[in-house]
């Protein structure tokens, strides 16, 4: 049960790296992604982001693969 906590601890930290990361890049504010704001309730939609993030995983994982 330790050695999976401390997996998931490190897994969450490499996605809290890759995240700031990514903020940095401009990822999370592309021209794709919809943004809805009303009284006191906002709604993110990150379409292109998402696109953007599955094609770069998609291709990393091919080339692993190979």
């Amino acid at each position: 049960m330790a050695k999976l906590l401390i997996a998931i601890g490190l897994l969450l930290v490499a996605v809290g790296l890759v995240w700031l990361a990514g903020e940095k890049l401009g990822l999370g504010r592309l021209p794709g992604d919809i943004v809805i704001e009303r009284e006191g309730t906002r709604i993110y939609i990150p379409l292109a982001t998402s696109l953007i993030v599955s094609v770069v995983l998609s291709l990393v994982l091919w080339f692993l693969t190979r």
